[in-house]
């Protein structure tokens, strides 16, 4: 399947590129014939198809950059293709008026290059040591970005202001005069000396932002002024911010004055909306500011390669947290030993370290619970409507290709299957937005499974929504863009964001809270209670999804975890071959859930205990292992993990007056050892302490 899809891109691809390829043989031939009509379309056609493929289609010209083809070189070799034309075209003379159009193309190059220099100069002035959202920075004297024209699009740059030179030397060909060559010469040498002198004013004074010193000596001056207590540590790839976004809302509830500390440039706008300061450091020296600040602990949402640096910051305690927990390896990984403290939900991971034996002692893990699953209401019996709501909720086939992982591949056609048959269902598929990224099998099952709903559902029909649903849908849904989304215009920088994403005006987090709610009522509100959902958007969110459903089909997975939190019912699929007693007890998440195999022929009565709770044989279960997998319910979670912040930073200052009562200790004794040095050096009859004489007197 996506082989298919991808045959008819690839063969326009190779078209256009050969046709691009065309375009140059049939200019260099008729350039040498030469044959003036031909001559003429071919360097126009070439340069407009490499300007339509550099704005629209930029990942085609990919390749030909690999091998060494890019931009200079095809418009070097236009321009020099057309050169060889003039040349050969009666009429013209090469010394008397190709001379000096050759010149002025030396020039126009000259400029390019020149332009080319100026724009990484201004680049690098721009690029700060540290990146930062949620703070004010008008004392780093930030400023709006160049065009991008000018500063970062090479390619656009040179083929946009090549348009002018191209023409009017294809008029010359043409009407063999080269006056009209000149011309279009002079705009191109215009339009990029211009550009450059108009680049080069970002490297004055006025507008250049303070050196890195200035910069590192602000950021201290900030750090001591907010005085930060707590701050959250992230590093990863472009796919993974959800790991760290899912604790927005319980870091800025915390005692004390939370941060945000990111790795990567680019995640600082991947981090949803929230009031909480964020700083980037992509060096691990300018990290080290926070060594002297008062940041006591970081809590560590999930593990990475740079997670080892920011450990070496002896002032500082640190708590992985986890973005999620389940009964897989990957939830008690040996990495873990490396904090000072693993925060848990409940006391089956703390079960889980020590029976997996990685290093973690049980004296260094803390149960704080699971904040974030305040919005997933409770269970308020059967479903009371005409339709059960099942969501299907499937995890991906994760790094190791084991076949347990996910129920997509092997069991989810026949799940979906037996739902579908079922009138009384109305199914929401949220599946895992990784599913398909390591096996295609998984990807060509996902896609199977949503043809099968999109064909069910087109089958049903009934009284829908009136149009103010999907009105008050829209409302609702631009009202929530607003709040979340910044719009930034299309030459804006790193530096210009810095300073548009200052000091957040009022509780950005509160409204984007109270909006979000108002949207997923209205979303919800604008489907009818029949229809069956496909989900793959960031909305709905998953919890979202929780509370309008019934029952939860899914895999071993922090999914399930979660769910636990309202005590409905629950099946997790069993791909792994291990037989069910085996599944069960390897994976005690399971252990209150109905088991499916892979043929899925247990869905009915699953449906039937969900619609008659007395044949609900695991109620009872469930309720004990939400305590066991998620704590208890009072203190409630977030107060245990803000008691466990307290606590941790509590070490920290301890250990920073140990550590200052030590020095007041042995300076006293560096002192004595010194003043005797001094004195010695001060007597030149003192013999030194190898018995032979001191050089001086020698």
């Amino acid at each position: 399947m996506p082989s298919a899809g991808l045959a008819p891109r690839r063969i326009v691809q190779l078209s256009t590129l050969f046709a691009m390829f065309a375009l140059f043989t049939a200019q260099l031939v008729s350039a040498l014939v030469p044959y003036v009509p031909v001559f003429i379309a071919a360097s126009a056609a070439n340069l407009a198809l490499d300007v339509y493929l550099q704005y629209k289609q930029p990942g085609l010209l990919s390749l030909l950059g690999k091998i060494r083809f890019d931009v200079t070189v095809r418009q070097l070799l236009r321009d020099m293709l057309i050169l060889v034309g003039l040349l050969r075209i009666d009429g013209i003379e090469p010394l008397a008026e190709q001379s000096p159009l050759t010149i002025s193309l030396l020039a126009f190059y000259f400029l390019h290059f020149g332009c080319q220099a100026t724009a990484i100069m201004v680049r690098r002035s721009r690029q700060l040591p540290i990146v930062t959202r949620n703070i004010d920075t008008s004392a780093l004297h930030l400023t709006a970005a160049p065009p991008r024209i000018l500063s970062r699009r090479q390619a656009h740059r040179l083929l946009t202001f090549s348009i002018p030179s191209t023409a009017g030397l294809i008029v010359t060909a043409a009407t063999t005069d080269a006056y009209w060559g000149g011309i279009g010469l002079g705009i191109s040498i215009a339009l990029m000396g211009i550009g450059a002198l108009y680049l080069a004013t970002w490297l004055l004074p006025k507008k250049r932002a303070k050196n890195d010193e200035k910069v590192m000596e602000w950021l201290d001056n900030w750090l001591a002024e907010y005085q930060p207590s707590v701050a959250m540590y992230f590093s990863g790839g472009a796919t993974s911010a959800y790991q760290a976004n899912m604790w927005l809302s319980t870091l800025s509830r915390l005692d004390g004055n939370p941060l945000i500390v990111l790795r990567e440039r680019f995640m600082v706008q991947k981090i949803d909306a929230t009031d909480v300061p964020i700083i980037c450091f992509p060096k691990v020296a300018t990290m080290f500011s926070l060594e002297t600040s008062t940041l006591k602990m970081m809590l560590h949402p999930a593990n990475a390669a740079k997670t080892s640096q920011v450990l070496r910051i002896p002032t500082i305690k640190h708590a992985f947290i986890n973005h999620g927990e389940s009964d897989k390896l990957s939830s008690c990984n040996p990495y873990a030993k490396a904090y000072d403290e693993v925060w848990v939900a409940g006391p089956a991971a703390r079960d889980r370290y020590q029976a997996a034996d990685v290093g973690v002692e049980d004296k260094d893990v803390v149960e704080v619970g699971r904040p974030q699953l305040s919005p997933i209401l409770p269970s308020t019996g059967a479903p009371t409507g005409a339709f059960t709501t099942v969501l299907y909720a499937p995890t991906w086939e994760g790094w190791d290709g084991n076949p347990g992982n996910t129920s997509v591949t092997l069991a989810g056609e026949n799940i979906v299957r037996h739902l579908l048959a079922d009138p009384g269902v109305r199914l929401i598929y949220k599946p895992h937005p990784m599913t398909g990224s390591q096996d295609p099998r998984a990807g060509a099952a996902d896609l199977r499974i949503k043809a099968m709903i999109r064909e069910a559902a087109a089958k049903r029909s009934g009284e829908r929504p009136g149009p103010e649903a999907a009105a008050e849908l829209a409302r609702r849904t631009a009202e929530l863009d607003q709040l979340t989304s910044t719009a930034f215009r299309k030459s804006v920088d790193e530096m210009e964001r810095m300073m548009l994403q200052g000091t957040p005006d009022g509780d950005q987090q509160a409204a984007v809270a109270e909006a979000t709610a108002a949207w997923e009522a209205a979303y919800w509100a604008s489907f009818p209670e029949w229809e069956h959902q496909i989900i793959t958007t960031a909305r709905p969110a998953i919890f979202s999804c929780f509370n309008q459903a019934d029952l939860l089909i899914s895999d071993v997975s922090s999914v399930v975890s979660d769910w636990l939190s309202s005590e409905k019912p629950y099946a997790v699929a069993n791909t792994s071959g291990m037989a069910e007693a085996d599944f069960r007890a390897g994976f005690p998440t399971v252990s209150a859930a109905t088991i499916l195999s892979p043929t899925a022929e247990d869905v009915p009565a699953l449906l039937e205990a969900v619609r008659s709770p007395e044949k609900d044989t695991h109620a009872e279960a469930r309720a004990a292992l939400k305590e066991h997998l998620l704590g208890p319910s009072d203190p409630p979670s977030l107060v245990r993990f803000n008691e466990a912040v307290l606590a941790l930073s509590a070490k920290a200052d301890e250990r920073r007056v140990r550590m200052a009562t030590r020095i007041d200790a042995e300076i006293p004794g560096q002192r004595a050892a010194q003043d005797a040095a001094e004195e010695m050096e001060s007597d030149p009859t003192e013999p030194n302490p190898n018995g032979a004489e001191d050089s001086v007197t020698a």
